[in-house]
């Protein structure tokens, strides 16, 4: 009786391909641009205690209620994959000293993990960037974010057809003040709400003003603004917040309907959105958090972040290609395999891509290294041995020839100077003229 084959778990991916070299770009990406604004690397572990999240995430949420993996060790203890960043990372904020270093600028990326119905661009392992500023409590915290996530889509080439969604939230009192014109809005007409809005009248009726259902939309657009409820303070914060925008050429639009139901969110609220990945159009989000780390047991600490997803970022990227391949090298025997492979190494120590093709049939390897978009070729025979040279084809324009191996280097030099004189030829660009020294 033959086994079965084993497959994959619903909700997980094998990336692979071009895919993979799209996922790769985006995380290259972020990194390059998170050292521009010089945030700080961070590695967290992949599972906390579940208290961490039930308190942070808030155990009234689905995140806590029913897409956590959570699991007892043989300890006894309750742990939890982390289902988001930002809960493990305040964590550590208490309990690593983390608050001699603030303000703190951090970056992180990884894998995450919720049982949620699979769709478009989301799974049951998901990867995610993070940056969060925690210890500032300025306006220019916020700024500095949303540039940095404004300059990784455009770095990225997705921008276009991206909108930078802005709200805010107000101070404590604000919030609280409008939370409670809300409710009574909303208690007037709970038995026509649906019956997930009326849940959440009771225990977070600010995501009432998310809701997609038709039996809520007629009452959230008549619901009270939060405009109408900002102190004086909230207002200047977020005007600070708009001008620093302007400032930095970031474009954003007012969504006065954008929330974050916890109680710890505080100001600032943005979503980058897109029409071009369906009804699930948030590309990046976040918002400032000033109550967390207190809810948590810590000292009173604002912050402010940042995630996104790396599988719906690479989406929009578009299959991209593996790395340009400068150097094929073609042993035309066994014996010619030790001469490959020091070449190898001495070209890859300047940074050029080789492969070595070392077996099939000579056409078949020839073919490959040119499907493999390779500059040269290198052939390795018995004959280039006792002469101590090397065969090299430009595999653009067919010319072959014979050289040192020490030569090789100013070779690939030319020929990569030669493939990019060709790019700018196909773009319809002229290149520079030599720079005139006399």
């Amino acid at each position: 009786m033959s086994q079965k084959t084993p497959q994959a778990i619903r909700g997980t991916q094998d990336i692979f391909g071009a895919e993979a070299e799209a996922f790769a770009f985006v995380v290259e990406t972020f990194e390059r641009v998170r050292k521009l604004y010089r945030f700080r690397r961070i590695e967290m572990p992949v599972f906390e205690r579940t208290e961490v999240f039930a308190r942070s995430i808030g155990e009234t949420t689905d995140i806590v209620s029913k897409e956590m993996y959570s699991f007892e060790d043989r300890g006894g203890e309750s742990l939890t994959l982390r289902p988001e960043f930002t809960a493990g990372i305040a964590r550590a904020f208490i309990t690593d000293g983390w608050q001699q270093h603030a303000p703190l600028k951090i970056a992180t990326h990884g894998p995450l993990f919720r049982y949620e119905r699979p769709q478009k661009g989301r799974y049951r392992q998901f990867h995610q960037l993070d940056a969060e500023i925690i210890g500032a409590a300025e306006p220019q915290a916020d700024v500095e974010l949303l540039a940095m996530a404004d300059q990784l889509l455009k770095e990225l080439g997705i921008s276009d057809g991206v909108t930078l969604n802005l709200n805010t939230l107000g101070d404590g009192d604000s919030r609280e003040a409008w939370r409670g014109a809300l409710v009574d809005h909303f208690a007037g007409v709970r038995g026509e709400l649906s019956e997930e809005s009326q849940e959440r009248l009771d225990k977070n009726p600010l995501r009432i003003l998310d809701s997609k259902d038709p039996r809520d939309q007629a009452f959230v657009a008549d619901a009270p603004k939060i405009d109408d409820f900002l102190s004086s303070e909230a207002q200047d914060y977020f005007a600070k917040v708009c001008a620093g925008l302007d400032a930095a050429g970031v474009a954003w639009t007012r969504n006065p309907a954008l929330v974050r139901g916890l109680d710890y969110y505080r100001h600032t609220a943005f979503e980058f959105v897109t029409d071009r990945l369906g009804a699930q159009g948030t590309v990046l989000g976040g918002g400032r958090y000033d109550g967390l780390i207190e809810s948590l047991g810590g000292p009173h600490t604002p912050a402010v972040g940042w995630a996104a997803g790396i599988e719906r970022l690479a989406m929009l990227v578009g299959e991209r290609p593996q790395e340009r391949l400068d150097v094929a090298i073609i042993p035309l025997d066994e014996d010619g395999l030790a001469d490959a492979n020091r070449i190898a190494r001495d070209l890859r120590g300047r940074w050029n891509t080789v492969e070595v093709f070392a077996t099939g049939k000579i056409k078949k390897r020839m073919s490959r290294a040119s499907e493999g978009g390779a500059l040269l070729a290198v052939l390795i025979g018995e004959d280039e041995r006792l002469a101590g040279e090397v065969t090299v084809r430009d595999l653009h324009g067919g010319e072959q020839v014979r050289m040192r191996p020490a030569d090789l280097r100013d070779a690939v030099a030319q020929a990569q100077n030669a493939d990019w004189l060709r790019g700018l030829e196909r773009d319809g660009i002229t290149p520079p003229d030599e720079p005139d020294f006399g």
